[in-house]
């Protein structure tokens, strides 16, 4: 072969060599090579979980519900009257019919703020009760349901593995309205509602359902029964309700208390303390159930336990009403009957107290964290 040919051949080799790397390097990522991911692509090691504890810390927080009793601007179930039915220019209230005083809207019903409160050693993990706190006439949430009748410290000291949600009625007012609590299937949404909200004060996904399986323990004190009654009526909460307590609060409806006793026999307990105030009331309640062939207790019982139902004389007159909260037939009602809710325990049952001993609140002060 001549030279001239073979220097041809040579130069022919190295020409397609030359094209067929360029073409490989254009097309790298096509014949297997990766790209390097970009910095946004790059997530870091997720961080190990934090097992869910109970609190270290109490929880209280003022929360806006949707579906507060008020503002309410519908019609009172008994009447058929509008509940607001009072109008002065831009204002608008309500006419008391206890006296013909007008509650003005922006000042009484205007409030749609709940007490959350969520004791320190609370745990989120184990079963769990959701108390709600239905306040009496002339009250606010900070001034008398946390401080005056110390309802969250009574729920910490008790032991039960429990939180507290208690709503706004009538802001210091002498008004028993139960607001949108007349309106069927509101309840029902209230505690729905609470279940969420509760569960945001942890700030973890992880609790977000948490408290639906939670059941109610319902507690009345005072005008806080009329509420009560129509949420026993016609909140539709069902076996949802594990109990009810009342605290010289059977002013009346002694038909719908009857009626829910009679239709939750051994679903749920009843439990009624009262004064000289309401002692006739539940008398009366008493017969309705003895008629109904329903059998009750006189005494404090050992336990409130589904089925149970109890009415306890407190042997005070009506003087003792407006601290009847802390000061019943034993100090800090609410402590000893908590501590006898069977299946909730964080402790031991608490020992009645007489009822002129030492005060809760100097005691539980520091164990308030209140966010506005």
């Amino acid at each position: 072969m001549k030279r001239t040919e073979q220097k041809r051949i040579r130069l022919s080799f190295a020409r397609t060599a030359a094209v067929l790397f360029s073409l490989a390097l254009a097309a790298g990522p096509a014949l297997g090579a990766q790209p390097k991911p970009s910095p946004a692509a790059i997530k870091p090691p997720a961080a190990p979980k934090v097992p869910i504890a109970p609190l270290k810390a109490p929880i209280t927080a003022f929360v806006p519900f949707d579906y507060a009793p008020f503002p309410f601007r519908g019609l009172i179930p008994d009447s058929g009257k509008k509940f607001i039915d009072k109008v002065d220019g831009n204002r608008k209230g309500h006419v008391s019919s206890r006296d013909n005083s007008v509650h003005w809207e922006d000042e009484t019903f205007n409030d749609n703020r709940v007490l959350l409160y969520l004791p320190q050693g609370f745990d989120i993990r184990k079963p769990a009760l959701i108390v709600v706190f239905f306040h009496g006439n002339g009250a606010t949430l900070s001034r008398d349901v946390l401080d005056r009748q110390q309802i969250a410290a009574q729920l910490a000291a008790s032991n039960l593995n429990a939180v507290l949600v208690a709503p706004q009625f009538a802001v210091d007012a002498a008004d028993s309205s139960a607001g949108r609590f007349w309106q069927r299937g509101v309840f029902k949404k209230f505690v729905d509602e609470a279940t969420r909200k509760l569960a945001l004060q942890y700030h973890d996904r992880r609790v977000e359902g948490a408290f639906k399986p939670s059941k109610v323990v319902l507690v009345a004190y005072s005008g806080g029964y009329l509420p009560a009654s129509w949420s026993l009526a016609v909140g539709q909460i069902g076996s949802r309700l594990h109990g009810v307590i009342l605290l010289d609060a059977l002013y009346g409806q002694i038909d719908k208390f009857a009626s829910w006793i009679e239709s939750a026999r051994g679903a749920a307990f009843f439990f009624s303390t009262f004064t000289e105030s309401t002692r006739e009331q539940n008398e009366a309640l008493q017969s309705e159930l003895a008629d109904a062939n329903m059998r009750y207790a006189t005494t404090p019982p050992k336990l409130l336990r589904p089925g149970t139902v109890a009415f306890v004389d407190s042997g005070l007159d009506w003087t003792h009403h407006n601290d009847f909260v802390t000061e019943a037939w034993t100090q800090n009602p609410l402590i000893w009957l908590f501590s006898r809710i069977p299946g909730y325990p964080n402790g031991k049952p608490a020992v009645a107290k007489n009822a002129k001993s030492r005060p809760l609140r100097a005691e539980i002060r520091a164990d308030k964290a209140i966010r506005q």
